[in-house]
C-alpha cells in the first residue's frame, strides 16, 4: 500500500520528535502535520523495513478510518491520531490485540476523565458521555507468519464536531500527557503473547459497557461478556454463542 501524501512536522504541541522518543521509549517517530490516514503511512514504512516501535503521529487526518471502512473524524489539534508498528512473533495474540489494546488505552486514560473508562467489544473506548477512542489493528502476513501489525488508535481529546455520540477528555488535557500515559501501555500490550489472561478477562468485565444489555448485532441476544479468544459471548435465549466477527449494536443504539 502506498503512503498518502503528507507533510513532515517539526513539533507536536511543542515537543520535538526526539523529545517524544525519549519520553515514550520508541525507536522512531514520524511526525506529520496532515495525512490521509496514519495507517497508510505506517504500512508503507513497515513494508520498507521500519522496525517495531515505530510510531506515526499526525496532527490531522483527512481520511481517518475505523473498522469496516468507517470514517473517523480527525480534526487538527482535537485529538491523537497515531499508528504504532509492531512485529509480534505470536500469531495467536493477534486475535485479541484490539481488546488488549483497549485495556491498555483505558488504563492510560482513566486519569483524564471522571468515572473511569469503559470498553465496548471489539475496539471502542468510552467515557460516561460517549465514545472517546477507537482502535484499528491491521496485520500483514507472509507464508503464514505475521510480518507486521499496524495498530491504529484515535483518541478524542476534545469532542469532535459533527460526530453524534462522541466525547472528549477532561478540559485542559494535553495531548503529550496522554501520549506519555498511553504509549508505554500500548507497546506492552502489543508484545504480549497468547490469548487473554484471567486477570485481563476480569478487568475487561469491570469495564464492559455492554454486559447484561440486549444486542441486535452481530446476533440478537443478551451480552454476557468476552472469552479468552476474544469472542463476544451472547446469550441467545437457551445457549451462549461466541461471535468473533462483526460489530456490536446494542438495542438502545438502534432506537
Amino acid at each position: 500500500m502506498a503512503a498518502a501524501q503528507d507533510n513532515t512536522a517539526d513539533r507536536y504541541d511543542g515537543a520535538t520528535g526526539d523529545d517524544l522518543m525519549a519520553w515514550l521509549g520508541l525507536s522512531r517517530i514520524e511526525l506529520r502535520s496532515t495525512v490521509t490516514s496514519t495507517q497508510d503511512v505506517a504500512h508503507a514504512l513497515a513494508a520498507s523495513g521500519a522496525t517495531a516501535g515505530t510510531l506515526v503521529l499526525a496532527d490531522e487526518q483527512h481520511a481517518g478510518r475505523g473498522r469496516q471502512g468507517r470514517a473517523w473524524v480527525s480534526e487538527s489539534g482535537a485529538g491523537i491520531w497515531l499508528t504504532l508498528i509492531e512485529r509480534p512473533t505470536d500469531a495467536t495474540a493477534i486475535d485479541v490485540l484490539s481488546l488488549r489494546a483497549g485495556l491498555a488505552i483505558a488504563r492510560g486514560l482513566d486519569e483524564f476523565t471522571t468515572g473511569g473508562m469503559r470498553l465496548k467489544w471489539p475496539n471502542d473506548v468510552y467515557t460516561a458521555r460517549g465514545k472517546v477512542a477507537g482502535i484499528l489493528c491491521e496485520a500483514r502476513w507472509r507464508d503464514g507468519m505475521v510480518e507486521w501489525v499496524a495498530l491504529g488508535v484515535g483518541i478524542n481529546v476534545r469532542a469532535p464536531t459533527g460526530a453524534p455520540g462522541a466525547a472528549g477528555l477532561a478540559p485542559g488535557t494535553r495531548r503529550v500527557d496522554v501520549l506519555r500515559e498511553v504509549l508505554p501501555r500500548l507497546r506492552a500490550a502489543a508484545v504480549m503473547r497468547g490469548h487473554l489472561t484471567r486477570d485481563e478477562l476480569a478487568e475487561f468485565a469491570t469495564r464492559d459497557l455492554a454486559a447484561g444489555r440486549t444486542c441486535l448485532e452481530p446476533i440478537a441476544g443478551k451480552v454476557v461478556g468476552v472469552d479468552a479468544d476474544g469472542g463476544l459471548l451472547i446469550d441467545t435465549g437457551g445457549r451462549i454463542v461466541a461471535v468473533r466477527s462483526g460489530s456490536l449494536v446494542l438495542e438502545e443504539e438502534a432506537l
